[in-house]
């Protein structure tokens, strides 16, 4: 067992790799609430590989990743896992994301009681022709909710302007059309690959005693290790593919998107992601006098989010608010971009940005779910969570600046807007 210990905001992580490849992680917390998520390194990019054994690559409809998340929870007996936890008063859900999928549950009480269920449904798949036919009306319907929310069609707009092939483009849920493709064979499949424990892990987080709360998973794993899978992804053009996207939708304000294509896979991205935090504070955070510009000639009503997404394949940034003045806006925020690229970032602006996002940082240790899920989150990433802290010591002004410089360009930038009907 490896034990990190981050001196800063005392706090430990216990870590234990499993011989057959799963990794167990506990941050001990005392608190009377515990959380427990079980995640896959797969999702919705992840529809191309050569399965472990085979030769031949398989191509899986978009938005197996998903199905294969709502079927899990439906048990041979009839029953469904999820009524199950719910009833022992657990709060449990689960998710898929573009690079993972993860089952989770958070309790005060009945942990334990909850745990057997929780880790059999989820190495026990049970699929079947009719319960999976039953679940396409289902995801059907989600598919439609989708399609009716103005942020989704406006961040999807604007991944689809940004990149030409990869694999981000493709929806979560996937269409009706592509799941139509979707049968027991397909999940079953899906599921041998990608369930594997070398490709999953555990982020456990509450009052807890490590050695024991790892002692009990070990004894409730039973899936074994079939092998490495071999994922195919399309390869991506650095230009981006067009520079501004409209969509008219059923809302009372116009909501827009910029985005800055970001292909610089070698940059540590653990600085890049604070460096990225800094400049959002600097350039359009609440105290900024761009922020207050705009809010007094009320062309804005609360303050635009910047935030950086980042994985194996692509990287981005996305700054997203709301107003009746777009193109206005969308000038004065890329007029004062180009401001701190021409005169440079204050270096008291930096210091208050830099503190700000250090006490947020150290603030979410308070959460069990914020702690487990970024611990999961980022170890799919190959991020230990702890490693924000390190990289907070050594981030200076002029690194914050070179990512400045380097990401927002407009010949990498694109405009997602979605407008009243």
């Amino acid at each position: 067992m490896q034990i990190i210990e981050n001196d800063k905001i005392k706090e430990k992580l216990y870590i234990e790799k499993l011989e057959n490849g799963l990794t167990i992680m506990v941050i001990p917390k005392k608190t009377r609430k515990k959380f427990i998520i079980f995640g896959t390194n797969f999702g919705s990019i992840d529809n191309k590989f050569v399965a472990p054994g085979e030769k031949e690559i398989t191509v899986l409809p978009d938005g197996i990743a998903h199905y294969l998340e709502h079927k899990l929870f439906e048990q041979e007996s009839g029953k469904n896992s999820l009524d199950t936890l719910s009833a022992l008063g657990v709060d449990a859900n689960a998710y898929t994301t573009n690079n993972h999928t993860a089952y989770l549950y958070e309790c005060t009480e009945n942990f334990y009681e909850a745990l057997d269920e929780f880790m059999n449904y989820v190495q026990n798949p049970y699929f079947t022709d009719e319960n999976v036919n039953k679940e396409r009306g289902i995801i059907e319907q989600e598919i439609m909710m989708y399609d009716d929310y103005p942020e989704w069609s406006l961040y999807m707009n604007a991944m689809k302007a940004m990149y030409k092939n990869n694999e981000i483009n493709i929806d979560v849920a996937g269409t009706k059309e592509t799941i139509a493709k979707i049968d027991k064979e397909k999940l079953y499949k899906t599921y041998n690959t990608f369930y594997t424990p070398n490709n999953m892990a555990i982020a456990v987080c509450g009052d807890f005693n490590p050695l024991e709360i790892i002692k009990v998973l070990k004894s409730k794993i039973t899936m074994k290790e079939t092998g490495n899978v071999q994922r195919i992804y399309n390869k991506e053009p650095k230009e981006i593919v067009k520079n501004r996207v409209e969509k008219n939708m059923d809302i009372s304000m116009p909501c827009f998107m910029i985005g800055f294509k970001d292909y610089n896979f070698s940059d540590n991205k653990i600085k890049r992601d604070i460096a990225i935090d800094i400049i959002s504070n600097v350039v359009i955070g609440s105290s900024t006098e761009l922020y207050n510009r705009l809010y007094e000639s009320g062309k804005i009503l609360s303050e635009p989010v910047m935030f950086y997404e980042f994985a194996k394949t692509y990287s981005h940034v996305l700054i997203q608010g709301k107003t009746n003045y777009v193109d206005d806006v969308i000038n004065e925020i890329e007029n004062e971009i180009q401001k701190y690229k021409n005169n440079g970032i204050n270096e008291d602006d930096f210091v208050r940005a830099k503190k700000k996002i250090y006490g947020e940082l150290v603030k979410s240790y308070n959460d069990v779910s914020t702690i487990a899920n970024s611990f999961l989150a980022n170890y799919f990433k190959g991020i230990n969570s702890f490693n924000y802290f390190e990289e907070f010591e050594c981030i200076d002004k002029e690194y914050v600046q070179k990512v400045l410089n380097e990401i927002f360009n407009k010949n990498q930038r694109v405009i997602s807007i979605i407008n009243p009907n």
